[in-house]
């Protein structure tokens, strides 16, 4: 019966029984404002209202190709539209309820808006007062900014004059429009969500039924107010047994109480739905793998101090425990439990400085990761010249003490303060073996508050001196290993080549981030600092006062030190890698609009498993042919000398040190994140187009 009236009153309105200044609402759609970028028009969903009742209007743009208008949060530039209603007294109107945005990258920013069509709509009630057979007419005025390559602002005026009947009659036209737009709006969320923040990042994570890979691939938070979030950084997502959490990264000195905007959520098949989000921020920000608690990092820390244990930095510094266990072969328990104790202590004290140094640079506001000491060409020239020290030791050219006999030295000294800075040593050569285990662990540990990070840390050193500790517990395993004798020195002078490898090893990395001029100014510490320690042995082998050997030691460390400030200022080497592309967020956004799948390799000089990794897998044949084949963009970030950019899109992926790998597909709203140690069959995997 309903319908029967809508087509009778559209029929009556067609033949002209009714006033014809009521024409321009025969579509219930008032006239147009037209441009080459876009066309808007005034549409309702009623084509006849009733008193004391609702219907929908709405401003509808028709935009151009190339062309975008704007969310009530535009992003990173624009403005969204206006619209301001002018009706009969005792009428009311809602705000606009915005429909889902997209994401619009453009260049170096993001903006949040709409392309093709869309419709911005109000909901409007009509006064009691109105009787049957009385006009509503509705006015607006409207403006809205159109963006492609430049940005016009657009203006326009509408009228409509809607019939007032019994009984609300639907729109013929108009309803279809408005039925179309319901499944653009955001719902009530259905889920439970909380919210995190800490320094530089939060997140948002939903519990709730429903919330699987199969139902859900893909999902981007669109803040309410502009302000709170990098737009530019990707927000990485994990779906683990009924939770969803999205990482996201904060301006820097933001700190919101809640979290507030649209969440989109995008099925298998493209399908997007919307969901308004309100939710109080009520603790740290949780890693992007998942709500890791402090229990979780703990053990994942402990785990990836075990690991370190075998990783190729912490090498050099085996060979130091291993001469410090022949050592042990025939000592008593005391002395190898005050050893083991000592070794333990450096480890411990060592990482706990590191964190606490972290700690009070992320509460001063600055972005350091793990791993950031190695992004100071001083410092990896500082770390060379030590490791060549070492060295020179192991091969006999000075001794930490009065005593240099074949034998003797090896073995009555280092004691326990030797024991102890063995194991600072092992710290932080550690650095850039960052194990997969610790990635996950460092990542919670940095968002979580102060003690529970320092907690962290030291798990990771509990893990790196467990097995060296393991002698204080069991005194009598050191019966096991064999006698100090002669061998000890042939053993000794063996054990000074890693050393000195590891030296190159930092030189090379000194390359990269100083060029030539950095290497020259290593490479004239390294001789400075050796002629000196000659000079030291020269003083102990002749027996002569030791205090001249100390002064021509302190000399040269001296005039070593003075060539450090030098390398602060040496400009980096252009670092060249066949079909590589130097990494910015705004090439990854340029890349993308234009459908480029994108490759991103977050590296670094001094980062062993990056090197390995790609040597091993992104450097093999078969994946640079599917570079080609899938025309892929191929992005480094060469984080080898401390990028703040990219230091925070690691921090926007939830991770605090290299390597990363990403991998945008052609459209792909978020990039697949590929595993830390990765081989040739997950690269090519990562890649197929299917």
């Amino acid at each position: 019966m309903k319908r029967l009236a809508t087509l009778l009153l559209g029929l009556t309105l067609a033949m002209g029984a009714w006033t014809p200044a009521w024409t321009p609402a025969w579509a219930n759609e008032s006239r147009s404002v037209a441009s080459l970028r876009a066309t808007a028009t005034l549409v309702t969903d009623a084509a006849a209202v009733a008193p004391g009742e609702t219907f929908r209007a709405g401003l509808r743009l028709r935009l151009a190709p190339g062309w975008h208008s704007y969310w009530r949060n535009a992003g990173d530039a624009g403005a969204a539209p206006e619209l301001a209603l002018d009706l009969p007294q005792g009428a009311t109107a809602t705000p606009i309820a915005w429909p889902a945005p997209e994401r619009i990258p453009y260049g170096p920013l993001v903006n949040f808006g709409y392309t093709g069509e869309v419709l911005l709509p109000v909901t409007v009630a009509v006064p009691g007062t109105l009787a049957p057979g009385d006009l509503m007419t509705l006015r607006a005025e409207a403006t809205w900014l159109v963006c492609a390559d430049v940005c016009i602002p657009e203006e326009g005026s509408f009228e409509l004059a809607l019939p007032v009947a019994p009984a609300r009659l639907e729109s013929p036209f108009g309803a279809p429009l408005f039925e179309a737009l319901d499944a653009r709006l955001p719902r009530p969320l259905p889920w439970a969500a909380r919210a995190g923040a800490g320094p530089g990042r939060a997140s948002l994570t939903l519990a709730g039924t429903g919330l699987d890979a199969a139902s859900v691939r893909e999902a981007f938070f669109f803040p309410a107010e502009p302000g709170l979030l990098d737009n530019t950084a990707p927000q990485p997502l994990t779906l683990r047994d009924g939770t969803l959490n999205l990482g996201l990264a904060l301006l820097p000195d933001v700190a919101p109480a809640a979290l507030r905007g649209t969440l989109v959520l995008s099925d298998g098949g493209g399908q997007r739905a919307a969901f308004d989000v309100s939710a109080a921020v009520s603790g740290p920000a949780e890693t992007p793998g998942g709500t890791t608690t402090l229990w979780k990092a703990v053990l994942l820390a402990l785990a990836g101090g075990l690991i370190l244990n075998l990783m190729p930095c912490v090498f050099p510094v085996l060979a130091m425990k291993a001469m410090a266990l022949a050592r042990l072969g025939g000592a008593g328990r005391g002395e190898i439990r005050l050893h083991a104790a000592a070794y333990t202590a450096g480890v411990l004290v060592s990482f706990a400085a590191v964190g606490g140094l972290l700690v009070a640079l992320r509460a001063a506001g600055v972005a350091a990761g793990w791993g950031f000491q190695f992004t100071q060409p001083a410092f990896v020239a500082g770390m060379a010249w030590l490791v060549l020290a070492v060295g020179l030791n192991l091969s006999g050219v000075f001794a930490f003490g009065r005593t240099v006999g074949a034998g003797q030295a090896v073995a009555g000294r280092g004691g326990p303060l030797g024991a102890f800075a063995t194991g600072g040593l092992a710290v932080l050569l550690a650095t850039p073996c960052t194990a997969p285990f610790m990635a996950a662990a460092l990542g919670a540990a940095l968002v979580m508050p102060p003690a529970a990070t320092m907690a962290v840390f030291l798990a990771l050193g509990v893990g790196l001196a467990a097995p060296y500790a393991l002698l204080g517990v069991a005194p009598g395993l050191a019966r096991a290993l064999p006698r100090p004798g002669a061998w000890m020195e042939r053993l000794r002078q063996a054990l000074a080549f890693p050393m000195y490898a590891t030296a190159a090893w930092l030189i090379w990395v000194l390359a990269l981030q100083a060029g030539p001029d950095g290497v020259l100014f290593g490479l004239a510490g390294a001789v400075v600092l050796a002629a000196g320690l000659w000079g030291l042995g020269l003083v102990q082998r002749a027996g002569g006062p030791r205090l001249a050997g100390v002064a021509a030691t302190g000399l040269a460390v001296l005039v070593a030190l003075a060539l450090l400030p030098q390398l602060a200022t040496a400009p980096a080497a252009a670092a060249a890698e066949p079909g590589a592309e130097a990494w910015s967020e705004a090439r990854v956004a340029e890349l993308r609009a234009a459908g480029r799948p994108v490759f991103v390799n977050a590296t670094a000089a001094w980062c062993i498993t990056c090197q390995v990794n790609d040597r091993v897998a992104l450097r093999a044949d078969a994946v640079q042919r599917a570079f080609a084949e899938h025309r892929i963009a191929y992005l480094k970030a060469d984080w080898t000398r401390g990028d703040p950019a990219i230091g925070a899109m690691l921090r926007a992926h939830g991770r605090d040190g290299v390597p990363l790998y990403l991998f945008w597909a052609s459209g792909a709203l978020e990039p697949v994140v590929l595993p830390q140690i990765l081989t040739e069959g997950q690269v090519l995997a990562a890649l197929s187009p299917g």
